[in-house]
């Protein structure tokens, strides 16, 4: 596709249509011809998850339109497994996802079992962890025990669906019922894992419970720490990556359990920056202080932006991470862009703060005016 397509045309246009459609021509389930004509009509009206549904809808208008017979076509025509060598980043290709949405729609009334074995072996051409989150909320207790079942298979791509697919907080997925009681005995069948595919999905889960009970994620990572099933240089990612939002946000026992001391003393700290800023404008902020112990430094600077009914909105920004030593003056710069044109975070005008942050701590502070 071309440079500046939307990941909608680059996912889903005619020639992957096609694609999907030839899985089931070759195997005579179907015409393509037909298939990509209705799948067409309007397809480019629509966004990257509309396009999705859209193409499951049209599925249900080919033969074969019984859903027990459709699970055996969808058998038939779908293409090998991914290389089951590749350990990280192997989605497959989204134009696999509107399988799951059509299992989705006609599974959920019946036929959980074979629905269930179909997610799973779609898992292994494109991620379903969207689609599963219907049979999680409308059949919790039989989904959660074939999920218990998928940490231990053989296949990391099923492996992942468990931790994956039952996340609190899965981007663009449905929320699910299910509560920490329920995820973390899964997560500890998983921590393990040998694929950073795997392990990944673990991290993020975590940072999602973060969110609503940050002692339980500390604790379960001090448990997995004691235990030495997984390699302490895995481990050790797993753990910064899960308590992201927590460091971000300074909170004293993750900042602990990552070695970073809540209490390290420091002197003479001050942040600068040009006292009026335009929105647009890139400008350089400066920071110094001098460290009074020997430890290990987690630097950041915060933002206060100003929301449209006036109350401060703070945003965390990374400075550095260092090893500092008794006595040592440390001086750190950075460019900040003030972008007044990013699609997720409008700027407004009026008065703001910026925050010097280390090991989670405000140490110094400078107001300045945005216009």
């Amino acid at each position: 596709m071309a440079k500046g397509d939307s990941l909608a045309d680059q996912f889903f246009n005619r020639d992957t249509v096609g694609q999907l459609a030839a899985h089931f021509d070759d195997a005579g389930v179907f015409s393509a011809a037909p298939f990509v004509t209705d799948v067409m009509n309007g397809l480019h009206d629509r966004e990257l998850k509309a396009r999705i549904s859209h193409i499951a809808d049209v599925l249900a208008r080919h033969p074969p339109t019984d859903f027990s017979d459709a699970i055996a076509a969808i058998y038939k025509a779908i293409p090998p497994p991914l290389d089951p060598n590749l350990q990280d980043d192997s989605f497959g290709h989204f134009i696999y996802a509107p399988l799951g949405v059509f299992v989705e729609n006609h599974g959920l009334e019946g036929d959980t079992s074979r629905s269930l074995n179909l997610l799973e072996a779609l898992t292994m051409r494109f991620s379903m962890e969207f689609s599963i989150r219907a049979f999680l909320n409308k059949y919790p207790v039989e989904t959660m025990q074939r999920v218990r079942s998928w940490a231990t298979h053989e296949n990391y791509h099923v492996r992942r669906l468990a931790s994956e697919g039952t996340r609190p907080r899965l981007p663009w997925g449905h929320n699910v019922g299910l509560t920490t009681d329920d995820t973390l005995p899964i997560l500890d069948m998983l921590y393990a894992d040998k694929t950073r595919f795997v392990t990944r999905s673990v991290a993020n889960h975590l940072n999602d419970i973060t969110k609503t009970n940050p002692d339980a994620v500390i604790y379960r990572l001090d448990q997995w720490q004691a235990a030495g099933k997984q390699s302490v240089k895995e481990l050790t990612w797993m753990r910064k990556h899960a308590l992201r939002g927590l460091i971000k946000a300074g909170h004293p026992a993750a900042m602990r359990h990552l070695g970073y001391s809540p209490d390290i003393r420091i002197s003479d700290a001050d942040i600068s920056i040009p006292a009026v800023i335009k929105r647009g404008e890139k400008i350089n902020i400066a920071a110094n202080f001098t460290a009074l112990d020997t430890a290990p430094m987690v630097i950041d600077y915060v933002v206060d932006y100003m929301k449209s009914n006036g109350k401060n909105a703070p945003k965390v920004f990374k400075l550095k991470v260092l090893e500092g030593k008794a006595n040592q003056s440390i001086s750190i710069a950075k460019t900040h862009h003030f972008n007044d044109n990013a699609s997720t975070f409008r700027l407004y005008a009026g008065a703001h703060a910026v925050h010097l942050q280390i090991n989670g701590r405000i140490v110094a502070s400078a107001a300045f005016t945005l216009t």
